[in-house]
């Protein structure tokens, strides 16, 4: 969008494209964020030069790594992420659906492989012994995310292995008195469907 589009201009693009928040250039420089909701307290015939006191200054440099991006998507709720080159040139913009996309494919979430979220104190956090129980398991970590609630004043460890059954490796962790908040794995729908099974047959054989 341009200073000299119409208030109009600015809602046909956000309903054609999903947006919440459109950028604004002037010359191949990148001036601001206009939101839905200014737009719909506006004329429909306004140009956009005359909101500019309400655009959202926000951008990320073209050399900033992603997680910059993620965190401003995460903090002011937008839609889309404008991409500046130095003194505000105007290089592109990446929308929160294709960041999001993006940060699974760097996190492994779209990887094949059991997952394990783990809740500790802060304090009794280990990356070398987490690796090293996981290990014994011949098993190994892909992926490691930690998470800390700062209401509940705990860590969340979420583990990415490089395979599917994770039920010795969570006996593992609870044997060494770690608190397994959840995990994922194929084994998990394998053991369910044996005992099913397993509860069939002693059924027919009474």
């Amino acid at each position: 969008m341009s200073l000299s589009d119409t208030v109009y201009h600015a809602q046909q693009l956000m309903a054609d494209y999903h947006l919440m928040q459109l950028p604004v250039t002037n010359h191949e420089t990148y001036i601001g964020l206009i939101s839905e909701d200014d737009l719909l307290n506006s004329q429909d015939d306004q140009t956009l030069e005359h909101l500019e006191p309400l655009f959202l200054k926000l951008s990320v440099k073209a050399s900033s790594h992603f997680v910059e991006a993620v965190q401003l998507c995460n903090s002011y709720g937008l839609s889309v992420i404008p991409v500046v080159e130095k003194e505000m040139e105007w290089a592109g913009a990446i929308s929160a659906s294709d960041l999001l996309k993006y940060l699974g494919r760097m996190t492994g979430t779209d990887e094949p492989g059991g997952i394990i979220v783990l809740e500790l104190e802060k304090a009794n956090f280990s990356f070398s012994e987490i690796c090293k129980l996981v290990e014994t398991n011949d098993a190994q970590i892909t992926q490691l995310n930690t998470f800390f609630d700062t209401q509940l004043q705990l860590l969340y460890v979420t583990i990415k292995l490089n395979r599917f059954e994770v039920s010795d490796i969570v006996a593992t962790f609870q044997r060494y008195e770690y608190t397994v908040k959840y995990y994922f794995g194929e084994e998990l729908y394998e053991n369910e469907l044996r005992i099913n099974y397993d509860h069939l047959m002693n059924y027919l054989n009474m």
